[in-house]
């Protein structure tokens, strides 16, 4: 019997599967060993750590009264930002599959242009090029110039994620929604993408995943995300490792939360 398959059957010796625990058991020597190298280093530098100070960074209670720190209000500027570049790379990312698909010859080659220039480029570079350079003439806030920068850089990406899901799709379903009468509008409203969107979740959650660490770049221009205040707080207080592996399980704790949500959704639609 493979000890993969035990699971949680009423009666089991095995309450829990085998390679569950052997991967738990990794993990835990993996954090183990990371704890050790970095108690070790730390010690030859002669660190003193003081992480009682850094709750009063994160929120605070004053007169019965919640109080959010700098790093809860920097966690919130990364959400705003997260989430409207989330929207629009979402909308840019269908746009652009679906012109790398057009039969019109322009339509193509523009879709082919945005996906080139903007792979092959450092996201870094394209953010200071919106804010110094487009910024000025478009009107452009710091905001806005880092959603926009985002936006583009991630849509790019989950551009070819919906195209792939797009093209899994097999032909004979086109070939049956064009009988039906079905406009190229209704044969991807009610064919294509409720197929495609089990086959493009996982990628996408990491495109999601990854858009909210990118988001970190936006402290480069001077945006109060949770990187730049942390910056701040660690430029006041000298508390260097303990502001920097807070903010780091602040955004573990994120991408951690968001995988978790995808997953179940993933499983909702595969029972579906």
């Amino acid at each position: 019997m493979d000890t993969a398959c035990v699971n949680n059957r009423p009666g089991s010796r095995f309450p829990v599967s085998v390679s569950t625990l052997v991967e738990v058991g990794k993990y835990c020597f993996l954090m183990g060993l990371i704890l050790w190298l970095l108690a070790r280093g730390t010690s030859e530098l002669g660190y003193h750590w003081q992480w009682y100070r850094v709750p009063r960074f994160i929120f605070k209670v004053v007169d019965g009264q919640f109080v959010p720190g700098p790093l809860l209000q920097g966690l919130l500027v990364t959400f705003q930002i997260a989430g409207v570049s989330l929207a629009l790379f979402f909308v840019l990312g269908v746009v652009t599959a679906l012109m790398r698909r057009s039969r019109l010859f322009l339509f193509r080659a523009l879709a082919r242009f945005y996906l080139e220039l903007i792979r092959n480029t450092p996201l870094l570079i394209q953010l200071f090029f919106i804010y110094f350079a487009l910024s000025p003439v478009l009107g452009l806030g710091a905001f806005a110039s880092a959603v926009l920068a985002l936006s583009l850089f991630e849509g790019a990406y989950a551009s070819e994620i919906f195209r792939a899901g797009i093209d899994s799709i097999h032909k004979g379903q086109w070939e049956a929604a064009h009988s039906l009468g079905f406009s190229a509008f209704q044969t991807y409203r009610y064919v294509v993408f409720p197929q495609a969107i089990r086959y493009i979740l996982p990628p996408l959650t990491g495109q999601a995943i990854s858009l909210i660490k990118d988001s970190a770049l936006v402290s480069t221009i001077a945006i109060y995300d949770l990187t730049m205040q942390g910056q701040a707080i660690v430029s006041e207080t000298f508390l260097t490792f303990e502001i920097w592996f807070t903010v780091a399980g602040i955004y573990l704790a994120v991408t951690l939360t968001l995988s978790f949500l995808a997953r179940v959704l993933e499983r909702k639609l595969r029972v579906q």
